[in-house]
């Protein structure tokens, strides 16, 4: 008989939610662990506030210690109104639960904001608790006269259940619970992140913030004492969170009172895949009483020095910046390059052995990365993603624009009897050319006829396609990356001579985290880039606008 867990009207799948901020933070992302992992009975969305917010520039996350985090994001949100907008098209399961979790600046915000997003909820989460958004999170939720006064405000200007989010960085968390159930609320969410913590690497303070929130293992003990002193205060549900990682620690929180369990920096690291085995045999082992031990990703976000010994320019905007050391990365891994007081961006190694990047001039921390001269030192951190491999008797064919160059050459290096079309706006951006002739048959087309085929690379590939009998074609595998208006371009022209499942694709995407948490880089279909690709089935963007 399947087990049924009952919160507030509901009778759900699974007794799980990832807590607000971890993982699930876009629509598409929800809407894919809906579908396909029923033992996450609650969702819980981003923070969303009453307008747009940027967040904080990455980096935005670190490890301090095995299984232990920190993290600064920055409330990032797209505000209200598109969020609604967002989640008004998820397809709900009736056996889940929609929480979500909702910020303002003050109770006349935080009103609006509800207001405008019950409609779409089946109840909001109020986020007390952010250690490290000034002036919102946990400036109001150590207060608990406040607290009591946001929840009977929200409570008075909606109708589905509402639910504070406490933080345990208080003298009394059971005083701010009770003044929370005094002004109404349905249920409790504890713990939010502790803090604001700060930490350090090779000197230099890690997150841009400079202070964030610590999750985690390390932070379980507190999430269990809070627990305790909740549960002995008031009697509503209670979602318990805050360092649960193993089957061991839902029992525990279950035990102190938890009616609901978030499990959210455990996935670190975790694809889509992986974070559906890793709940569905916690869910197992807690209705059979199984005490097996999980095996979790192993994840390094450390930094690695390395020195810049050329800064070769390709044109006004492009480089080849190659250093002194070498990464151990497989064709579609990448890696994190960072500045400290700058910030971090994620890179395909151009090559491995001396460690070098081709880098285009198109932000703030490209253009101060391409600023460095001979000497100087910069930090790595990876690699991150899923190496490619391409089905047994397979052919490459790899399709290349802007710096997709980069993680192009290490598939052609390492798989062989490729052939690599390579586009450009003109000569003077065209980027080791030679070098990828020398392992690959290679066809190049400019926009403006400077070198090779005058015109798109995708009008280039369809003309040699056209010229390839059947047998050719089926032993044919695409790589594309790149920019998405040319990867697009690329894969509608592959999908007249195969089939879908033998086209990949990696766009450029915002990636800031690397390892599945802040869910920056999801694509169409719900899969976050970082830790499911880079290079994803073309199928997995057919939706993307």
């Amino acid at each position: 008989m399947v087990q049924r867990y009952e919160f507030l009207g509901k009778s759900l799948s699974g007794p799980f939610t990832i807590p607000s901020g971890i993982v699930a933070t876009a629509a598409p992302i929800i809407q894919y662990f809906f579908d396909h992992v029923p033992e996450i009975g609650v969702m819980t969305t981003k923070s969303i506030g009453p307008v747009p917010r940027p967040g904080n520039r990455e980096p935005i996350m670190t490890q301090y210690a095995p299984g232990s985090y920190m993290n600064a994001v920055g409330l990032t949100n797209p505000g209200a109104e598109v969020s609604l907008e967002q989640l008004s098209g998820l397809k709900i399961p009736d056996d889940r639960f929609l929480l979500v979790s909702i910020f303002g600046g003050d109770i006349e915000e935080i009103v609006a904001v509800a207001k405008l997003l019950a409609p779409c909820a089946d109840g909001l989460e109020l986020n007390l608790s952010c250690p490290h958004a000034k002036g919102y999170g946990m400036d109001m939720g150590q207060d608990a006269g406040l607290v009591k006064e946001i929840t009977a405000a929200v409570k008075a200007a909606v109708d589905v259940p509402v639910i504070p989010k406490l933080t345990p960085n208080v003298p009394n968390i059971a005083e701010i619970a009770a003044a929370a159930v005094a002004g109404g609320a349905d249920a409790l969410s504890a713990i939010n992140t502790v803090g604001p913590a700060y930490y350090t690497s090779h000197g230099e303070p890690v997150l841009t913030n400079k202070v964030g929130g610590m999750s985690g293992m390390g932070i379980f003990p507190i999430a269990l004492k809070c627990i305790k002193e909740i549960r002995e205060a008031v009697d509503v549900p209670i979602i318990g969170c805050g360092g649960v990682t193993t089957v061991d620690d839902v029992r525990a929180i279950k035990q102190e009172g938890a009616n609901i369990f978030g499990v959210g920096s455990a996935r670190t690291g975790m694809n889509s895949e992986q974070i559906a085995d890793y709940v569905a045999t916690v869910q197992s082992e807690l209705e059979q009483g199984d005490s097996k031990q999980e095996v979790l990703p192993v994840v390094d976000m450390s930094f690695e020095p390395v020195t810049l010994v050329s800064n070769e320019k390709v044109c006004d905007d492009i480089s080849i910046m190659t250093f002194d050391g070498k990464v151990g990365v497989e064709a579609g891994e990448f890696v994190f390059t960072w500045i400290p007081g700058v910030g971090e961006k994620p890179f395909s190694a151009l090559t491995d052995d001396p460690f070098s990047l081709v880098v285009i001039d198109v932000g703030i921390f490209t253009h101060e990365l391409l600023q460095l001269e001979p000497g100087a030192i910069v930090y790595v951190r990876g690699p991150y993603g899923i190496k490619v491999s391409p089905p047994d008797h397979s052919k490459i064919v790899a399709v290349a624009g802007g710096t997709g160059l980069a993680a192009v050459y290490q598939l052609a290096r390492d798989f062989g009897d490729a052939e690599v079309f390579m586009g450009a706006r003109g000569k003077n951006r065209l980027y080791y050319a030679d070098e990828c002739a020398a392992i690959a048959r290679t066809h190049i087309a400019t926009d403006d006829g400077s070198e090779g085929f005058h015109g798109l690379v995708t009008v280039l590939l369809d003309q040699w396609l056209q010229t390839l009998a059947e047998p050719a074609l089926n032993e044919l595998v695409f790589y594309n990356c790149g920019p998405s208006a040319m990867v697009h371009a690329a894969a509608a022209v592959q999908r007249k001579y195969v089939n879908e499942d033998r086209i990949f694709n990696a766009i450029d995407y915002l990636t800031k985290c690397g390892v599945g948490i802040c869910g920056a880089c999801y694509a169409p279909d719900g899969r976050r880039i970082c830790v499911d690709g880079p290079f994803l089935e073309s199928q997995s963007w057919r939706d993307e606008n």
